[in-house]
């Protein structure tokens, strides 16, 4: 027992100077980087598999497009000032590959430093090993953030090939539309193999042929995909010769066939001054893939929903952002890829109001669009309660409940905490949801102490000065299992510095809460704080939610991801992440 006090001292200290000790991100040990409990690392989701495929290839399928991961060739060496001189772009228009990345401080994204001297290789092997989708809206969010900001590229890794990692990963999160966007702040002259490969995911998950255009040319003919490119980029472009040679040379050389080849066609027909008529016929299509998402949802085919149960969950946050596809057929994806973090409230809000403006909506999502008006605008506070309330008794899942939260967040907060009292738990939760933690104070005081609302306005408070004492998570009685939401609240709550050293280390002993336990993971995380490297915490944040499901994530893993993220100046994201823990336990 002493040795166990004694590490958990030394654990609370390592967290509040910042300076624990940490294995080098180097390190060629053997050791897990996963928390303890998870065992091995969960295998990457089902789109990052051969053929291009959103989950798992036919052994027979006929068209080949990037391999599992981006490949490990070493990309060549960048060229020469002469070599340069022959690209069309001026040189004062061409962007450094030493700060990649869309957007800057002034546009919301982390300094540029936010990786700090983290090895180039350390980080390409989290963002590989990361499972993605992620469990946390909140962190997922964040992550976004993250990878998406203007950093500096890293020691060991190539500018371009630092996007396409980077990219990959936001795929798998299924954030197509932000993948897109990294991959084009790097200029396609500097494309590398890595590079190519993953932008052709990316160009298909936003379903945008033409996307291809630019780096097909150069692309070769190593990936079968590329040699359709470069046909249906012929009659897109209206190229001199046109698509028939290039797609009859495809044929000649079996290419592609089938569904494969049909699509292709398709995008050709497509193309300025084509006559090429071509029927999509799913009949015989037992796999969706991103070359089929990609290219059937381009030009207007439908996919049947037996289709989109063979891919994985990333692909449904590709279909809630594609225009492409029909609103009605995006609604049900959107719910799902706001539980995610991919669309917000806001645009969600203004799907369902687009379908109840709509004539031809489905009666199912017109009753939702219906009762979502009359949350915000029902004639009495009555009327507004009970359409929120038929929202969220409407979720048929976890997820779906934790999504009607997040459609429903600001019309909740139009409630008044004198007028919504029998409802304050789903009132406040709606409200974090979306990050209203400002408005969501307005209940403090408001409700029964100890319930779920109470411990929810405690782990959110933005302007928290005082700290809480053991007894007041002992006598919280939240609604579900009370025995591991009483772990989560304490975990949030000492992560957030909202307890003392001594009220954590006697709450961890009498909740079994190894708080001081430490592994690779830990001491990973310990040294991207000491170092301030934030967009690294998020990654090994990442690391350490390896799971799908809430209920089976370690309190002590969560005390460590909230108190990272708060000591490297993420605090609203950690108070954040800390509340939907709770939520959505």
């Amino acid at each position: 027992m002493a040795t166990s006090r004694a590490r958990l001292i030394a654990a609370l200290a390592a967290a509040a100077s910042l300076a624990a000790a940490a294995v080098a991100q180097n390190s060629q040990a053997p050791e897990s980087l996963l928390p303890p409990g998870f065992g091995e690392p969960v295998a990457p989701p089902p789109v990052a598999q051969p053929n291009g495929a959103v989950v798992q290839p036919l052994p027979s399928a006929p068209l080949e497009l990037p391999d599992v991961e981006p490949s490990p060739t070493p990309t060549p060496t960048p060229p020469s000032e002469e070599e340069l001189a022959q690209y069309e772009m001026p040189v004062f228009a061409r962007r450094s590959l030493a700060l990649v990345g869309p957007i800057g401080l002034a546009d919301g994204g982390l300094p540029a430093n936010a990786f700090g001297a983290a090895d180039g290789g350390f980080l390409q092997g989290l963002m590989r090993r990361l499972s993605a989708p992620l469990p946390s809206r909140w962190l997922s969010i964040s992550l976004r953030r993250a990878l998406l900001s203007r950093v500096n590229t890293p020691d060991g890794l190539h500018g371009a090939d630092f996007a396409a990692e980077r990219a990959w990963l936001l795929l798998r999160m299924g954030e197509s539309v932000a993948a897109r966007s990294v991959l084009q702040s790097v200029d396609t002259a500097n494309a590398t193999p890595k590079y190519r490969q993953v932008a052709m995911q990316a160009m298909l998950a936003t379903a945008d042929p033409a996307g291809l255009c630019p780096l097909a040319d150069g692309a070769g003919n190593s990936e079968r995909g590329w040699i359709l490119a470069r046909a249906m980029c012929a009659a897109l472009g209206n190229a001199e010769g046109g698509a028939k040679p290039l797609i009859d040379a495809a044929r000649r050389q079996r290419v592609a066939s089938g569904i494969d080849l049909a699509l292709a066609q398709k995008v050709i027909g497509a193309g300025l001054n084509s006559r090429q008529a071509v029927t999509i016929e799913w009949d015989s299509v037992v796999q969706l893939t991103a070359w089929r998402f990609g290219l059937a949802t381009a030009t207007g085919v439908p996919i049947s929903d037996e289709l989109y149960q063979t891919v994985g969950p990333q692909v449904t946050g590709w279909r809630a952002l594609a225009p492409a596809i029909p609103i009605a057929d995006r609604a049900r994806a959107a719910e799902t890829a706001a539980a995610m973090g991919v669309i917000s409230n806001a645009a969600l809000v203004d799907l369902y109001a687009a379908l109840d403006a709509g004539e031809d909506t489905p009666a199912a999502l017109g009753a939702i669009a219906s009762d979502l008006r009359s949350a915000y605008v029902g004639a009495d506070v009555a009327t507004r309660l009970r359409a929120l309330t038929q929202l969220w008794d409407g979720g048929e899942t976890p997820q779906a409940r934790y999504a009607r939260l997040v459609l429903t967040a600001r019309a909740a907060a139009r409630i008044r905490p004198v007028d919504g009292k029998t409802e304050a738990d789903r009132i406040v939760a709606a409200m974090l949801s979306a990050g209203l933690d400002r408005t969501a104070q307005r209940w403090r005081g408001q409700v029964e102490e100890g319930g779920d609302a109470w411990a929810l306005l405690e782990l959110s408070d933005p302007d928290a000065r005082t700290r809480l004492s053991y007894n007041a998570v002992a006598s919280y009685s939240g609604s579900g299992d009370a025995a591991l939401k009483r772990k989560v609240l304490f975990a949030g709550l000492a992560g957030l510095g909202r307890l003392s050293a001594q009220e954590i280390e006697s709450g961890a002993e009498a909740l079994e809460v190894p708080i001081g336990a430490a592994n690779s993971w830990t001491r990973a995380l310990d040294r991207a704080v000491s170092e301030r490297q934030p967009a690294t915490v998020l990654l090994l944040a990442g690391i350490g939610m390896q799971t799908q499901r809430w209920s089976t994530l370690p309190p002590a893993a969560l005390y460590r991801i909230v108190a990272a993220l708060r000591a490297v100046g993420l605090g609203g994201e950690a108070r954040m992440i800390a509340a939907e823990a709770l939520s959505r336990v």
